[in-house]
């Protein structure tokens, strides 16, 4: 009989330990996912960066190479890829990316006053990872609340972002 009780009891034991265990494991699966989850996005926040520097290139080459009396900026996203303002079409930017955020490419738009398009930016409402630290091409970030305050465009302004992210005297769609 003594036998019988000592056994149910150490089975009660390895029962608790079993559940200790498991919620060990829950939490440090938990808090990989979360650093998996953290990293994933830091690479999205890098590879948007690039992009934008990409598109950044694009609308300054466009812009530089205006003929005399042409539009400065381009009327749609596609004009970047193919300039038909010249005999010979130029191409300022290989393809249209997608967002790395969003997954999509499905870019915000900020219009020239003059008509045509200033620049893009994610549509992504989310809170950047990165909010110093950036280069001199991106330095305007600083401080932004979201990453649809990352404007990229040709010439950077020398005034100051309203509180929504956009450039006073552009509108953005």
């Amino acid at each position: 009989m003594f036998q019988r009780c000592a056994s149910s009891r150490q089975g009660g034991f390895s029962y608790i330990g079993l559940l200790i265990m498991i919620m060990i494991f829950g939490a440090m699966s938990a808090a990989v996912l979360s650093a998996g989850s953290m990293m994933q996005r830091r690479a999205a926040e890098e590879e948007l960066l690039f992009i934008g520097e990409q598109f950044q290139s694009a609308f300054k080459s466009f812009y530089d190479s205006t003929p005399i009396g042409a539009r400065p900026y381009p009327a749609q996203l596609s004009d970047l890829l193919r300039d038909q303002r010249f005999p010979v079409i130029r191409r300022h930017l290989r393809k249209i990316y997608a967002d790395p955020l969003t997954g999509i490419a499905d870019w915000g738009i900020v219009d020239a006053p003059g008509g045509g398009i200033f620049g893009v930016y994610s549509r992504s409402d989310e809170i950047p990872i990165r909010i110093s630290g950036f280069n001199d091409n991106f330095a305007r970030f600083e401080g932004a609340k979201k990453y649809s305050e990352w404007v990229f465009s040709a010439d950077q302004p020398q005034v100051s972002t309203t509180s929504n992210g956009g450039i006073p005297g552009l509108s953005r769609r």
